[in-house]
């Protein structure tokens, strides 16, 4: 069972943050790359694919860890809500990325933290303090001059590009899932609460998506669709999803997704690195302050 904020031991809250450092990092990545093959292939049988072979390393690595046992998969509506929300959260950022470029999109992405605040009040009565609302308040702030490109007309405007748009609906179910994981958790070890999930997301996109899985011709496939493919189902889905569980199971809601702050940095890092270069300076201002809003909310009481 998930331990209250109050009963994790100190040791336990700190490798949940180095798993939320790790997981950003990985998670950013998965923006730089997904938007080079987002056009060449459907969201949805793109996710379908790439939960398969995450979930067969998810399900190697619990079966050889803790062990798979009926008794852990009770409930499985369980494992079928959260499957279903993180499903919809992944389709939906490839459909963004269609037409979003990788740095707004992850400073969208950077809007979850107030949302997961929200769900963390909704489903555990989790309640922010001052600090942490005007830390939210500054990420926020940050995002949105990202998003809008450092262009205050546009943003008065509310001048939103579809992907963006597209990808905000994405983001909203992602920051529902941290709280859900915790509300959910009924003591399976992160590898076997994952697995659930996985099995279950699997399930629902394979349903849903079942036209485009026989329509996509998976022989003429670009080489670098599967490199990106492999890149997003061992880093980017097994890796960041026991990261995240597991540090979903040992700090509040708002400071996991507190990391997403940490995005757009990440993202501009793998950005210049592929040599697209980087954002004009006015932009970068937004993604400070969403830095600041990151430390603001690490702090302790």
């Amino acid at each position: 069972m998930a331990l209250s904020p109050a009963a994790v031991p100190r040791r336990e809250g700190l490798r949940g943050h180095l798993a939320m450092l790790s997981f950003s990092a990985l998670v950013a990545g998965s923006f730089s790359f997904g938007s080079l093959i987002a056009n060449d292939i459907d969201p949805v049988a793109l996710n379908a694919l790439r939960f398969l072979l995450a979930g067969v390393l998810i399900g190697a690595a619990a079966a050889l860890g803790p062990g798979l046992r009926r008794r852990q998969f009770r409930a499985p509506w369980r494992f079928l809500v959260l499957g279903t929300v993180f499903a919809l959260y992944f389709v939906l950022m490839f459909e963004g990325l269609k037409t979003a470029a990788p740095v707004p999109t992850a400073a969208v992405f950077t809007l979850t933290p107030v949302m997961s605040a929200g769900f963390g009040w909704l489903f555990l009565r989790q309640r922010a303090t001052p600090r942490v609302a005007a830390a939210l308040a500054i990420g926020g702030a940050g995002a949105l001059w990202v998003i809008f490109r450092a262009d205050l007309g546009a943003l008065l405007r509310f001048d939103l590009g579809r992907g963006e748009a597209v990808f905000f609906i994405g983001c909203v179910a992602h920051a529902a899932y941290t709280p859900l994981v915790r509300k959910l958790n009924r003591g399976e070890p992160a590898l076997v609460f994952t697995f659930g999930m996985m099995l279950a997301a699997l399930l629902v996109l394979t349903l849903y998506g079942a036209p485009a899985l026989v329509a996509t011709d998976w022989a003429a496939l670009p080489p670098l669709v599967w490199a990106v493919l492999a890149y997003l189902a061992v880093c980017a889905s097994a890796m960041t999803f026991v990261l995240l569980q597991y540090a979903a199971l040992r700090l509040p809601a708002a400071k996991v997704m507190a990391y997403t702050y940490l995005t757009p940095s990440w993202v501009i890092l793998w950005e210049i690195a592929l040599g697209h270069g980087a954002p004009r300076a006015l932009v970068l201002g937004g993604v400070a302050l969403t830095v600041l809003a990151l430390g603001l909310l690490l702090k302790e009481e």
